[in-house]
């Protein structure tokens, strides 16, 4: 009995060469091997929580310029692949890097008489074929390997959507990708005025995602969806909230990092500041998360004013202090500890603005619903500051007595971690005498 592995060709015994497949030619096994490659590209989408994914298309969908930041092989291109089908939008990719300046800003071509039309600047071929489509999405691949010269072309196709002497239609949208210059072969840093003209959204994977997406269902990139009645007040709160900061924070307005690797990032100018307000009226028609905000704000005027911003949102979504006081009873209180305790604070600084008794006494059913639906050491505080404004005529409302525990308690609690800390502090002494 002989032993031969699966994969030995068989042999004619009486030739001693190896017999040519019977059932089938090259031919048809390539046709297989397609078959087979045809069943692994056949995949399926679902929709599915996806903070990236919503962040890249309600940019997209406020038609402003994306740049997805990621190291090599995390899915950038497919990402951009799988939106354009998702959107139906016909997707037209150029490799930034292995292209001229010329090849953004046009080539010179000379007519019959260059004294009287000039010299127009002849665009590239995707150019045309994007205008002549009328849509599609324009994915600029390796960003932060073009050189310099090549960045610089790119100002004007980035901000004015112009190639030569085409202009881009509206309904094109521009997504850009890039490596960190740490991973990229021979990368160079963005250019602070290229840097500025893009909603920078760092790439990262969702281990959950690729899993599954390897077994053949992706999320589904869709557009959000826009109220059409929140249009008027979205635009309104979007201003609202960035001037209200920039009145504030006038630093803000424009600051260029001073290091070369942050002014390839998102920073504040008044030209990404006018981005942020886009995203904001976009962000508050459709009714996106904090999370989704977050990434888009930060990823637009840089983390510290991002975050600034953030926390001024939170606080215009505050109730008013004076709504709160005329029906205590029926008080929508926010869930967030520090948010909980900044309505509260405002409550007593509005009635200390104008102390009258039954301002006074609505307060103080305020805290007790405070403490009721939250945790009562919030209102310790505010009720000490509350009793401070007490007036002699007026009497102490029975509901300051479902407070007094909860103060109590907690005076009790700091004495307590107040001789503790005086305790180890006497054993640290100790212990440096020794």
């Amino acid at each position: 009995m002989s032993s031969r592995t699966p994969f030995a060709p068989t042999t004619d015994t009486a030739a001693g060469t190896a017999a040519a497949p019977a059932a089938h030619g090259a031919g048809s096994q390539l046709d297989v091997a397609d078959e087979l490659l045809a069943l692994l590209r056949d995949t399926t989408t679902e929709p599915r929580p996806d903070i990236q994914l919503e962040a890249l298309t309600l940019a997209v969908a406020a038609d402003l310029p994306v740049l997805l930041w990621g190291e090599p092989g995390i899915g950038k291109t497919a990402a951009l692949t799988q939106l354009a089908e998702s959107l139906d939008l016909p997707l037209t990719t150029v490799i930034a890097s292995v292209h001229e300046p010329s090849d953004f800003s046009g080539l010179p071509v000379v007519g019959d008489d260059p004294a009287e039309q000039g010299v127009p600047m002849a665009p590239p071929d995707w150019a045309v074929r994007l205008v002549r489509a009328g849509r599609g999405l324009l994915f600029l691949d390796e960003l932060s390997t073009a050189p310099p010269a090549v960045q610089a072309a790119l100002l004007r196709l980035v901000l004015e959507r112009r190639i030569g002497a085409l202009r881009l239609p509206p309904e094109v949208r521009i997504v850009a990708a890039a490596n960190p210059r740490a991973s990229a072969a021979d990368g160079w840093e963005l250019s602070p005025p290229l840097a500025n003209r893009f909603v920078h959204l760092q790439w990262i994977h969702d281990h959950e995602v690729v899993v599954r997406g390897l077994a053949g269902t992706w999320p589904r990139a869709t557009l959000p969806r826009l109220d059409p009645r929140l249009l008027p007040e979205s635009v309104d709160f979007a201003r609202r909230a960035v001037c209200g900061l920039l009145s504030a924070r006038a630093s803000l307005v424009h600051r260029l990092p001073g290091n070369e690797a942050r002014q390839g990032g998102p920073w504040p100018s008044p030209r990404s500041w006018e981005m942020t307000l886009r995203l904001i009226a976009f962000a508050t028609a459709s009714g996106s998360s904090r999370e989704v905000l977050s990434l888009l704000v930060r990823g637009t005027v840089g983390d510290g004013p991002g975050l600034e911003l953030l926390a001024s949102l939170d606080r215009m979504d505050l109730p008013d202090p004076e709504e709160l006081l005329a029906d205590p009873s029926g008080a929508a209180l926010p869930e967030r500890g520090d948010l909980r305790q900044a309505v509260l604070d405002g409550v007593v600084r509005a009635v200390r603005a104008r102390p009258e008794r039954d301002r006074w006494d609505a307060a103080w059913a305020l805290l007790v619903r405070a403490m009721e639906t939250g945790a009562p050491d919030l209102v310790v505080v505010p009720a000490t500051t509350l009793a401070s404004l007490r007036r002699e005529d007026w009497d102490v409302p029975a509901s300051i007595d479902r407070l007094a525990g909860a103060v109590s308690l907690s005076r009790r609690a700091d004495r307590a971690a107040a001789r503790a800390a005086e305790i180890a502090g006497a054993g640290n002494g100790t212990g440096a005498g020794r």
